[in-house]
């Protein structure tokens, strides 16, 4: 759970917290013009999602198995 240790590219206010929630995180990502690009499972039952931007690097995201939390999110 390192969400706050990720800088991400666009965004108006880094994440300040270890996990979030999944409405909000990705309305962040929605406003800072992330779209989500794609997803698949992830190790321990968690699911991986991929978000691309117009000028920015790709992000990587992993959900909780449920999609409610974010654990962490980090450029690739």
């Amino acid at each position: 759970m390192t969400l706050n240790r990720h800088t991400i590219d666009g965004l108006s206010e880094q994440f300040k917290t270890r996990t979030i929630n999944s409405n909000a995180f990705e309305t962040s990502m929605n406003n800072a013009g992330y779209l989500e690009s794609g997803s698949a499972p992830a190790q321990g039952g968690r699911v991986k999602v991929w978000w691309s931007h117009s000028i920015y690097r790709r992000v990587e995201s992993i959900y909780s198995p449920d999609k409610q939390t974010v654990i962490t999110a980090y450029h690739v």
